[in-house]
Order: structure tokens, then C-alpha cells, then sequence
């Protein structure tokens, strides 16, 4: 009895088999890609990285970021050797009636160091933060006596040479600048080899720069 010759692949099903294989492969290659937050300001471009480690803030950041709640707002109160402040500027009655308020993540345990990215408080007992504001450490020595009070969530990773010069703006008796610093606040993607390019070493997975 004679055996029918086994049935060979046309050119055309290698070729899908092909770009399936590549597709598949392509995919799992695919280059990470991280959330970093981006403030745009007439003085030029501020980056911050947000810590994995205080998941409460960076979520509420990049909700209120990506809903343009921030561009409303400014640059309110700038003081040299101390902070610039963003977002809702203080009220006599605090942010008592505030949505926005969050338990602090000081388990974290950020501190206040130059370029250090934080959350905004009144006074209230629970410390909790106000996310609709944040402000920016810019003492060169950081700010230690506010760790454990204030809530550090971020680092900025570029742009620090424009939050300097944003401090020394002419302001009036309760540090607001004369000139408005308006907010273009959003959140980009960028990859580890273009954060790594600034000269920031990517946390690991706790959050911790060891």
C-alpha cells in the first residue's frame, strides 16, 4: 500500500507562524516604563519621582495630576532656604473640610532633603496630609526637624536649579509671589535609562535607595 506523502506548511502559514513568533517576542521585551510626576512652570520644567512606598500619596497626586485639579492653582508661597509651595494655599480654617485629606505613610520613612517632594498639612492632631497641596524642600541641608510631621512622597530628579530660583522671585508679606507661577501639572512615562540619565538611581521595590 502506498503511504501519501506527508502534507508540507505553505509559505503562507510560516509566515504567520513567523510574525506570531516575533509578535510574542517583541511583547515580552517590551522597555518598563515609570510614572514620574511633571510640573511645567514659565521658569521651566520640574520632574519628581514618586516613592512606591507611600502608595496613598502617589495615587492621590496622580489622580488629582491627571484630572487637572492642579492647574488651577500656583506657586503660592515661596521662601529661600526653605520650601516652595504648591497647589491649594493655606486657609484660615485649614483643611479641616478638606476631601483631599490622607493618613501618613511615615513608615516610609523619607526625610526632608534638598529636592524633597511633599504633602501639606494645618495642624491638625492626626497629621493628616492635605494632597491637594505640596510643597518642595529647598535647603541645601534639607529640613530634618519636619521628619515625622510632614509627608515626604517624592523626590525631584530634575529641575531643582528652577525651584532656586522660584524662592528668590520679589514676593509679598506672606511669600506669595508677585508674579503668579502658574502649574501645568502632569504625569509622563519615562524609562530607567532616561531617569538614570539625571543622575537618579531608581528605588528598589520598597521604596528604599539602598
Amino acid at each position: 500500500m502506498t503511504r501519501a506523502p506527508k502534507t508540507q506548511p505553505s509559505i503562507v502559514a510560516k509566515l504567520i507562524a513567523f510574525l506570531f513568533l516575533a509578535f510574542m517576542l517583541n511583547g515580552c521585551s517590551a522597555t518598563k516604563v515609570y510614572e514620574v510626576g511633571q510640573i511645567k512652570t514659565p521658569m521651566g520644567e520640574i520632574l519628581i519621582w514618586m516613592y512606591d512606598d507611600t502608595p496613598k500619596h502617589k495615587a492621590a497626586f496622580i489622580e488629582l495630576a491627571e484630572t487637572g485639579y492642579y492647574d488651577d492653582f500656583t506657586f503660592n508661597r515661596v521662601i529661600d532656604n526653605f520650601v516652595a509651595q504648591g497647589g491649594c494655599p493655606d486657609t484660615p480654617e485649614g483643611f479641616a473640610y478638606s476631601v483631599h485629606l490622607l493618613e501618613p505613610e511615615f513608615e516610609a520613612g523619607h526625610k526632608h532633603v534638598y529636592g524633597a517632594f511633599g504633602a501639606g498639612r494645618d495642624n491638625n492632631p492626626g497629621k493628616l496630609s492635605a494632597a491637594c497641596q505640596f510643597y518642595i524642600v529647598q535647603n541645601k541641608n534639607g529640613l530634618p526637624r519636619l521628619d515625622g510631621d510632614y509627608m515626604i512622597y517624592g523626590q525631584v530628579i530634575q529641575g531643582m536649579d528652577i525651584v532656586d530660583k522660584m524662592v528668590k522671585v520679589e514676593k509679598d508679606s506672606i511669600n506669595q509671589p508677585l508674579d503668579r507661577i502658574t502649574m501645568d501639572v502632569n504625569v509622563i512615562e519615562m524609562t530607567k535609562k532616561q531617569i538614570e540619565a539625571l543622575g537618579f538611581t531608581i528605588p528598589n521595590k520598597a521604596g528604599s535607595m539602598n
